[in-house]
């Protein structure tokens, strides 16, 4: 059963940065601190967009009173950002604590987030402690679930420090642990109070990291803002560079699209899938090759390739728009092909891994396609099909 995502375009809201002619101009420099807000009723919240941000008292005046805040972190991150985090903090809490994870996707499970227990009943925090998310993906993540367990909820910021989080996983309210089986599939959807993306913490954000982050940017253009594909086209070079003002586009652009995505499908009924564009491919890379081997980013990068030839096998897209999209992938320094999972039985290794995707249903494979530039679907494919896809796109 195929299930049609009807074009965003017409809809999004308009790309305030680009003109509707031109895709290479941006109208605002990084310094000006731009918002995009997540609307969601008495849920509602905004994302702030600037350098400069994480450690300017101002920035969290509006927050819920607490005695007590919990700042969580990791061991990368920590030494980079905690001091100027919890300095800023200082003024609005009596209470500033901090806890360090171990860093990495590997760490991203019911040992760890223990660790965020601890740190809260070892303080004695109530239902009124505010927690801080500062770091990537996987601490937003875990932290957004601890806020959502302890005391059956309490608030939560996010301070994303690296451009996946900034772009797609500190917005939307997915949080959530690993399994062994299977990535992200214990959690819940718990939206914060506020996202903080601080432009000038890409600046220590290996080069690897970014190129992972930049997959997150990508996809919104196949899926729903040709445009931004173009935009990106012309301005890769710019956010490889790490240009500010470049940056300071690419992040409101996602946002505003994740943004109005979210607020018509917070829970992912429907038309929130089409965030997961490459998803499905990329996760099964991540769970099959070990969590940590490849980045999130890079299974992205490899998936968003295998889900477009896919979608062109199925005569949803043509030769040359899966040839743009390979070139802009590769031009953000990811991989083109996936990892082998299974020397003897790749591409059934891959299924198996994919049939346990949240987008599954009854143990039939749900992916995310391309119909048509700036259009996404949601629907099924044949396993020989997806077979010949994983056959021709993997490493060897």
């Amino acid at each position: 059963m195929s299930t049609v995502i009807t074009s965003p375009n017409s809809a999004l809201p308009r790309d305030g940065g680009a003109s509707a002619s031109s895709t290479s101009s941006i109208s605002l420099p990084a310094s000006v601190v731009q918002t995009v807000a997540i609307n969601l009723a008495d849920r509602s919240y905004p994302i702030t967009i600037a350098p400069g941000l994480l450690a300017t008292p101002a920035t969290y005046a509006a927050l819920p009173q607490a005695t007590a805040a919990l700042i969580v972190t990791n061991t990368t991150v920590a030494p980079l950002y905690a001091d100027a985090l919890r300095a800023a903090l200082a003024l609005n809490y009596a209470q500033v604590h901090l806890v360090a994870l171990p860093d990495g996707e590997e760490h991203k499970n019911w040992q760890t987030l223990n660790l965020i227990f601890d740190a809260l009943l070892q303080h004695g925090c109530d239902r009124k402690t505010v927690l801080f998310a500062l770091g990537g993906g996987v601490i937003g993540d875990m932290t957004g679930f601890a806020a959502a367990s302890y005391m059956r909820g309490v608030p939560f910021v996010q301070v994303p420090t690296t451009l996946l989080a900034q772009v797609d996983s500190s917005v939307g309210g997915k949080t959530a642990i690993n399994h062994p089986l299977g990535k992200n599939m214990i959690g819940a959807f718990y939206q914060p109070q506020l996202v903080v993306c601080d432009l000038a913490t890409l600046d220590t954000l290996p080069k690897r990291e970014l190129s992972a982050g930049l997959a997150e940017v990508i996809k919104y253009g196949p899926i729903a803002d040709v445009d931004f594909m173009g935009w990106l086209e012309d301005h890769m070079d710019d956010l490889l560079a790490r240009d500010r003002t470049a940056l300071a586009h690419a992040v409101r652009r996602s946002c505003e699209i994740k943004a109005w995505v979210v607020g018509q499908d917070e829970r992912e009924a429907g038309l929130r899938a089409i965030l997961n564009f490459g998803h499905t491919f990329g996760h099964a890379i991540e769970a099959g090759m070990g969590y940590g081997a490849w980045l999130h980013g890079e299974g992205v990068g490899a998936g968003m390739v295998m889900a477009a030839e896919l979608s062109r096998r199925l005569d949803l897209v043509n030769d040359a728009f899966v040839a743009r999209l390979k070139v802009l992938v590769q031009r953000a320094g990811l991989p083109l092909r996936g990892a082998v999972l299974d020397a003897d039985d790749n591409a059934g290794r891959y299924l198996e891994l994919m049939r346990v995707d949240k987008k599954a249903e009854a143990g039939e494979i749900r992916f995310v396609l391309i119909d048509g530039p700036g259009r996404a679907c949601v629907r099924a494919a044949p396993d020989a099909l997806v077979r010949e896809v994983i056959d021709a796109c993997c490493a060897g």
